[in-house]
């Protein structure tokens, strides 16, 4: 082992080490650590504030000047819980974890995986994601997060970790479509965080998302169609603080059999309502329309 991947080593086991004591503290104390966060990113440094103040007005023109404060206010003080939470369960026993989230309708995933089919599972940043790791416990089908490296490689290291705790797999994107149509590969379900700004613009994914011209990865609905699968929406809301219900919405049986661009719609049009549902949910610091 060189020099330079030891000190990599060094820095996860020191971060990893930091966030697992730190992850023993009781919830209230985080929550209040939390707090104390979101004074200091709200009111003193207003971290992208004037992006998410953009991103929210142009997204619900109809709304107010105080009505946009409001779910821009929320919005940070959620944010900051979701980090408190994400660094509990660093620790915190699978069935704390549990009496938290609640699920409805995960038989459909069950009746599409029982036909043979993979079932891609798409979803936006609504809510607090991570809490999606809990997902294998309660399944008895192999499920794979797709998901882009991080470029620091201890932080990457770190959310790994976290995120595989109870048994998801994590998939770099790149090799998704040759793990899905892998003649040794048994059906399973692929989950994607789909509403992130493309680096490539196609013009035949260009669709309206929350009132404003927006490009769209054309790679998950490519892959639900290559790969013959099912789609299924899973829409996030929070139920109280620490509390969410997550419930798989269906958005189509044969991905093969749709036309092209359809099922992306149906994913924006299932995405809008989450986020309209729970507006102060949604990451509106991601820089989603700088394209």
């Amino acid at each position: 082992m060189n020099l330079k991947q030891t000190l990599r080593n060094v820095a996860y086991w020191g971060v990893y080490g930091i966030t697992y004591v730190v992850s023993l503290l009781p919830i209230a104390w985080l929550y209040a650590m939390a707090s104390f966060t979101f004074f200091f990113a709200y009111y003193l440094i207003g971290y992208r504030k004037t992006t998410v103040i953009q991103n929210v007005a142009r997204s619900f023109p109809d709304k107010r000047y105080g009505e946009i404060h409001a779910i821009v206010k929320k919005f940070y003080a959620c944010f900051c819980d979701y980090f408190a939470e994400i660094i509990k369960g660093a620790s915190a026993p699978i069935d704390l974890l549990e009496r938290k989230i609640i699920f409805e309708n995960l038989e459909l995933i069950d009746r599409y995986i029982n036909c043979g089919r993979n079932v891609i599972a798409c979803l936006g940043h609504c809510g607090n994601w991570e809490m999606l790791n809990v997902m294998p416990h309660k399944m008895r089908h192999e499920i794979y997060a797709v998901y882009k490296p991080l470029r620091s490689a201890t932080i990457n290291r770190l959310m790994v970790k976290l995120r595989s705790r109870f048994g998801m797999k994590l998939m770099p994107g790149r090799a998704v479509i040759r793990h899905m149509l892998s003649k040794d590969a048994r059906p399973a379900v692929y989950l994607f965080l789909a509403d992130q700004c493309p680096h490539i613009r196609e013009e035949n994914y260009r669709f309206t998302l929350l009132n404003q011209e927006t490009y769209v990865f054309s790679g998950m609905e490519k892959l639900a169609r290559a790969g013959r699968t099912a789609v299924i929406y899973l829409h996030i809301t929070q139920l109280s603080k620490g509390n969410y219900k997550i419930v798989c919405v269906p958005l189509c049986a044969k991905a093969e059999a749709m036309g092209d661009g359809e099922i992306t719609q149906k994913y924006i049009d299932l995405l809008t309502e989450n986020i309209r549902e729970e507006p102060y949910g949604w990451l509106w610091t991601h820089k989603r329309w700088k394209r």
